[in-house]
Order: C-alpha cells, then structure tokens, then sequence
C-alpha cells in the first residue's frame, strides 16, 4: 500500500496546526504553567532567566506559519520515501 504523500503531508500539517493552536491556548491561559513546562521539555535549569510569557497575535501567525510549512515538508518527504522502500529493488 503507498501513501499518497500530499494527502498524508496535508493532514500531518493539519494536525500540527491544531496542536500548535490548542498549545498557544494553553500558553495564554497559564503562562507561568506554560513556560515551567518548556522549561521541563528543553531541560532549562534557572527559569528565571526566561522572558516572560506573551501571546499576541502575530507572533501566534509567525510561530504557526514555519510548523505547518515544516510538518507538511516533513510528512511529505517520509511518505516519499515510505512509498520508495516499498519498491522492489533491482
């Protein structure tokens, strides 16, 4: 079975989409909360150096923008090569 790799791109894109959207919630709704769990992720010792947490929206746009770009290049390119390795080689 191949992948269609636009249809599983778009829909790798899309799925980032909403989890960026539904983190930017969460970030604008707690963001003391927010910023320890970035801190927690990225392994940051002293949060006190970080800046303090802010939603706007345009960084909202400017942070979204590159994660669907970068998700749907991604999705792309693993279906590409998923439906290369189901080839036969010669």
């Amino acid at each position: 079975m191949t992948l269609n790799t636009n249809r599983f791109a778009l829909a790798a894109a899309v799925t980032m989409g909403i989890l960026y959207i539904v983190c930017a919630a969460f970030t604008a709704l707690a963001p003391e909360l927010a910023l320890r769990f970035l801190g927690w992720m990225v392994h940051l010792v002293n949060l006190e150096q970080a800046t303090e947490v802010q939603i706007t929206f345009t960084g909202f746009i400017f942070g979204l923008l590159p994660i669907l770009f970068y998700a749907y290049i991604g999705a792309w390119l693993f279906a590409w090569l998923y439906n290369r390795f189901l080839q036969p080689q010669p």
